[in-house]
């Protein structure tokens, strides 16, 4: 590598390397050539982290998006003979990124686990959207999960009820790097065969590229002449097959302005600007993130007259483009740091990368303004309020917004923290879930039951006090209603 790097600097790089090899001495039986494999990366991830330390990215260098850089998704054409579309579909790999765990709201195991709509799992609905395809068109669209350490061997232990599905569903682990000491940037693990988890870290999923190509899937995929990867955060429940968007891909390729990387994005809502965004620097297509914006300049960001879309981090990714630039190393990516303190009081930090980052690494990088149906993402109960409501109906695995719905937009949702955002807690305060076909806006603070058949419209804001309990009766009727103090119904 061509940098210049300082004294001081090399001496932590070498230092780094000397541990890891200390640990590499402590390896269990036959799990040697893993670790190496994830301390090769680490140390790469590492170097850039001392390396470019600081803003990467200068505010005055941003350039407005030219026009052709984000089109728009009403421009595609819907392909129609169903030979064609199952010739497509052969050339495409669906990846869900499962390396998360349900602890946000308050379940142990892979959050992909959770149950979030007439019993079945965001696995299951996975499933099935994907065996529909596979069964409609006569097509053959693997199903791939990134799991992480964390995820893997629980996500091992379901896959056998799906085995009779039309649907081949494979598997690969990211990296299992060690989480480093605040002050001194050395590993806190000290011994390979140590049953702690919280001593290593999956770091996000920009290890994506780096860990399929290393798992040997890629080269698999590429063999079999499939061409692109759609990968999405399985917990994105609007992250279909989108057969408009790879008829797009496959026609450029064929006329030869093959896009290799497509960042789908969506019109920003008040909701949503923390979202990252799409940017023009130095002559190319960049994600923004948030925690890479000057303090001077956050308001701006946030902006949705300035920035008016965001990143759903569904991706389409060229499986031959991903191979030339990890082969090359040519796959650099912002290293994200992460501040984290132990359970038992140790300050760490842990370096990440995120998926979205690599546009700016591959030609004809452009973004597509989806639909905002195509981002549903679950990460709260009260995304989870939506999803199991009437909003929605759910058909093949698919959740639509119901026809009776007069507005495209979602209600706001904000329950109480301390009440509703463990998901034990939160299907205990509801006997049935509300009919909330006409709900605006629904905000609930504290001790609040609802009863069987309630019906939500307008703007709803429910408020028990501390001390206080409100129980919403069964069959009542809210709309554009506050509630607060206290409100028992008693069975006799």
């Amino acid at each position: 590598m061509g940098e210049l790097i300082d004294h001081q600097k090399q001496t932590s790089l070498d230092s780094l390397s000397q541990e890891l090899q200390k640990l590499l001495q402590t390896s269990p039986s036959g799990k040697a050539s893993a670790f190496e494999t994830d301390f090769v990366g680490f140390e790469r991830l590492f170097r850039r982290f001392l390396l470019e330390s600081g803003n990467a990215i200068q505010w005055t260098k941003i350039d407005k998006l030219p026009d052709n850089a984000v089109i728009g998704y009403d421009d595609l054409r819907k392909p129609e003979d169903l030979n064609v579309i199952a010739d497509m579909l052969n050339k495409l790999v669906v990846v869900k990124l499962n390396g998360g765990l349900g602890t946000s709201m308050g379940c142990t195991g892979p959050k992909s686990l959770i149950q979030v709509r007439n019993d079945l799992t965001f696995l299951d609905l996975t499933v099935h959207q994907i065996e529909q395809l596979n069964l409609t068109y006569g097509s053959d669209v693997p199903l791939v999960l990134m799991n992480s350490f964390n995820t893997n061997d629980d996500t091992a232990k379901v896959l056998h009820k799906y085995k009779s599905r039309k649907v081949r569903i494979l598997t690969f682990e990211q990296s299992r790097f060690p989480r480093i000491d605040r002050e001194t940037h050395m590993p806190v693990a000290k011994n390979l065969n140590s049953a702690a988890n919280d001593v290593w870290y999956p770091p996000g999923h920009g290890d994506f590229y780096q860990a399929i190509y290393n798992s040997g899937l890629l080269d698999k995929f590429i063999s079999e002449g499939r061409e692109y990867c759609f990968m999405s955060n399985i917990d994105n429940l609007g992250a279909t097959v989108d057969l408009n968007i790879l008829n797009f891909l496959l026609q450029s390729s064929q006329s030869g302005g093959t896009h290799e990387f497509v960042m789908e994005v969506t019109d920003k809502t008040r909701a949503d600007v923390k979202g990252g965004t799409l940017i023009m620097y130095e002559k190319k297509l960049r994600l923004l993130e948030i925690a890479q914006v000057p303090k001077d300049h956050v308001d701006e960001f946030k902006s949705i007259s300035k920035f008016k879309i965001f990143n759903t981090n569904n991706l389409w990714v060229n499986l031959n483009a991903i191979h030339r630039l990890i082969k090359s190393k040519s796959m650099p990516l912002e290293v994200i740091v992460n501040h984290k303190s132990l359970d038992n009081g140790h300050n760490v930090i842990q370096l990440e990368t995120a998926c979205g980052d690599a546009v700016r690494n591959f030609n004809g990088a452009i973004g597509i303004n989806v639909p905002r149906r195509r981002f549903l993402p679950v990460k709260k109960c009260d995304d989870l309020l939506l999803v199991m409501s009437n909003l929605y109906k759910i058909h093949d695995g698919t959740l639509t917004m119901n026809s009776l719905r007069q507005f495209p937009s979602v209600p706001l949702i904000k329950l109480g923290d301390q009440h509703f955002s463990k998901v034990r807690d939160f299907l205990r305060r509801f006997a049935s879930i509300p009919d909330m076909i006409d709900l605006d806006h629904l905000t609930v603070s504290g001790d609040v039951t609802f009863g069987k058949g309630v019906v939500l419209k307008g703007t709803v804001i429910i408020i028990a006090n501390h001390g206080d309990r409100i129980d919403i009766p069964a069959g009542s009727l809210l709309e554009n209603k506050i509630v607060s103090g206290n409100l028992r119904i008693m069975d006799h």
